[in-house]
């Protein structure tokens, strides 16, 4: 089954690692046109793009804070500029923060969190919604977290972004779909990326984390960007406003397996 996104241009936030760069790989080796946004380490974007190059595809980088609407303004001007404009957003940028409960908490640790998430992906899907609605066409994706459903103790402000993030697709799929855009929203489980080694690299902690996955196993980010990809691409074109979860069946809570 062919997905159908040869030339498509589609910017990819937070591009250039983990789940991100699984995505900007797959969706490249499908014939895509790939804006990577990074953060603040170039290095690494940098690297993807002249791999994708030198095996024929196209990608540039495009440095951006999606939480400085200014620069996301400026991110998708690139994309204008290199290709004309943006056919499909993947809002992905995003960060955990430091572990607090909520009454120790800076403020401002919990505001930044806020506003990369969740500010972030509005920021970005505001800018692609002004080329999508004139057009009449494209599609936006967001990476959320089982933990748009979950809570977890400690890191309130993530859980926060997330469910707002969350819900903010359904209601950006509600206005944009007399439009023809389809809105929604990917929230992958426990998938092994650096960003958590910590967790999958120390036995106690990858023991207690597989007891809370039905299929005993953590994700690959492969896994993620599959699933991305089919539901950008027009096999998924009936699908808006909902949150796709792909966990390992960890909000089915498996604790219930052994008994109420």
């Amino acid at each position: 089954m062919e997905l159908g996104l040869a030339s498509k241009r589609i910017l990819v936030t937070g591009g250039s690692s983990g789940i991100g760069e699984a995505i900007v790989r797959l969706l490249s080796a499908e014939g895509a046109k790939v804006g990577i946004n990074f953060g603040h380490h170039p290095g690494p974007a940098e690297s993807l793009a002249a791999e994708i190059g030198a095996s024929g595809g196209e990608a540039i980088t495009i440095p951006a804070d999606v939480a400085d609407p200014e620069a996301v303004a400026g991110m998708f001007g690139k994309m204008d500029g290199t290709w004309g404009g943006t056919d499909i957003l993947i809002n992905n940028a995003g960060i955990d923060g430091k572990h607090a409960l909520a009454w120790e908490a800076d403020p401002e640790e919990w505001r930044k969190v806020i506003e990369v998430n969740l500010f972030g992906a509005f920021h970005c899907a505001r800018e692609a919604l002004k080329r999508m609605v004139p057009r009449g066409e494209g599609v936006i994706l967001n990476i959320t977290s089982v933990h748009e459903e979950i809570a977890w103790s400690g890191y309130s402000a993530y859980c926060a972004a997330k469910a707002g993030v969350g819900i903010l697709s359904k209601t950006l799929a509600q206005e944009a779909a007399p439009h023809g855009i389809r809105v929604l929203s990917l929230a992958p489980g426990a998938i092994k990326t650096p960003i958590n080694r910590s967790v999958w690299n120390e036995p106690e902690g990858m023991r207690d984390l597989l007891e809370k996955i039905p299929m005993n196993r953590m994700g690959e980010a492969e896994e993620i960007a599959r699933m991305a990809a089919v539901l950008v691409s027009d096999i998924g074109s009936y699908a808006t406003g909902t949150t796709v979860f792909v966990d390992g069946g960890m909000t089915d809570y498996p604790d219930f397996a052994h008994g109420g």
